[in-house]
């Protein structure tokens, strides 16, 4: 059990813990360990995830919504792929998971194991010399890329690492910019969401925040493949209301015209109306727009249409759930360096608490 830490020193813990899609166990322990004393109850989930809740008081309160249970939801693991064969020569050949752009992988260092363990590696890439002119500025196909670990043989690789074993990036987690007003680190999406649940917990608990209504945080496992853990959890939950605290695509960089910017940087948490699989309710999201302004926390709407999150199964779970997204702003997303800025984890965090405090709040 954890209790000295802030959302920034949990996000770094997180953003260096291993866990790519089906490998999460470490990120749930360590999410348990930091919030064990401020739920009432972790309830199993054979998924793998982890599915805190806060006991309500069932008490009526005015407003234009009034749930039963409100579920905010995150999800743990990151971008990542699998062994599918070793060469005899003791490269790794891989699946990859969650579409990363390979045009970002030769050279990169990568962890290549298990939960228990892992081993250090590096993307490695067919010489330029060997590629012919005409397909050099081609994306390459996931199948001439391979994992060097440094063994000699197959015999040597497989006393490292075993075919079905997963590997993601390996990062330095680091502040830069301006007065360090940017984090770079992987797994940015979804961590920073892990994080900022955990931290809303606490404060409930601290601040002695009686919900009039039960709450729940729902740290969902394989969104980046498939988004079954929040499908699995919605149903166990049966959410009247939902949100989710996501990381998005920002796109605000040189080149890319105003109009296919997703959202920018230092403005805040970005409210989706529509993504690729969910069009969000949009009386529950006016509201929490509503809530932004009146209480002057900065915030924008996610202005392209893209992607999607753990949402895509909560809205469909049983009779349907009303739900909406926060995410926050993230350059390079599904990379080895997620660059976001801290002030937008501070508003994202800002508004959670303020929405929880006029859907479901009441002092003791």
């Amino acid at each position: 059990m954890k209790q000295n830490w802030t959302t920034l020193s949990l996000l770094e813990e997180l953003s260096c813990t291993f866990g790519p899609s089906g490998c999460e166990e470490a990120v749930a322990d360590t999410i348990r360990a930091h919030i064990a004393m401020y739920c009432d109850e972790i309830l199993p989930d054979p998924m793998g995830g982890v599915l805190a809740r806060i006991r309500g008081t069932g008490a009526a309160v005015p407003g234009p919504v009034a749930p039963r249970r409100l579920m905010l939801s995150c999800h743990m693991d990151e971008v990542g792929f699998m062994v599918r064969s070793i060469t005899e020569e003791g490269l790794l050949k891989i699946a990859s998971m969650c579409g990363s752009d390979t045009r970002v992988l030769a050279g990169r260092r990568v962890w290549v194991g298990s939960a228990a363990s892992q081993v250090r590696g590096v993307f490695g890439v067919k010489p330029l010399h060997l590629i012919k002119s005409e397909d050099r500025d081609n994306a390459l196909d996931i199948d001439e890329l391979y994992v060097d670990i440094g063994a000699e043989s197959r015999q040597a690789a497989e006393e490292m690492v075993h075919v079905g074993d997963f590997g993601t990036f390996e990062s330095d987690f680091i502040s830069f910019g301006m007065d360090d007003g940017y984090i770079k680190g992987k797994a940015l999406d979804d961590r920073l969401g892990c994080a900022v649940l955990c931290s809303v917990m606490r404060q409930v608990y601290e601040r002695e925040i009686c919900p009039c209504c039960d709450l729940y945080f729902a740290f969902t496992c394989r969104e980046e493949l498939g988004i079954s853990g929040a499908r699995t959890a919605a149903y166990k939950i049966d959410p009247d209301y939902a949100i989710v605290f996501e990381a998005t695509a920002a796109g605000d960089i040189s080149g890319t015209s105003e109009y296919r910017q997703v959202a920018r940087l230092g403005m805040g948490g970005a409210v989706s109306l529509m993504d690729r699989s969910t069009i969000y309710d949009r009386p529950f999201t006016d509201w929490i727009l509503q809530t932004a302004r009146e209480e002057n926390i900065p915030c924008q709407i996610k202005q392209y249409v893209s992607g999607g999150n753990d949402a895509a199964h909560i809205h469909k779970s049983r009779t349907g759930v009303r739900c909406a997204a926060i995410s926050a702003p993230a350059r390079y997303i599904h990379t080895a360096s997620n660059v976001v800025a801290k002030k937008d984890i501070v508003s994202i965090e800002q508004l959670a608490m303020a929405v929880i405090n006029r859907l479901c709040g009441e002092k003791k």
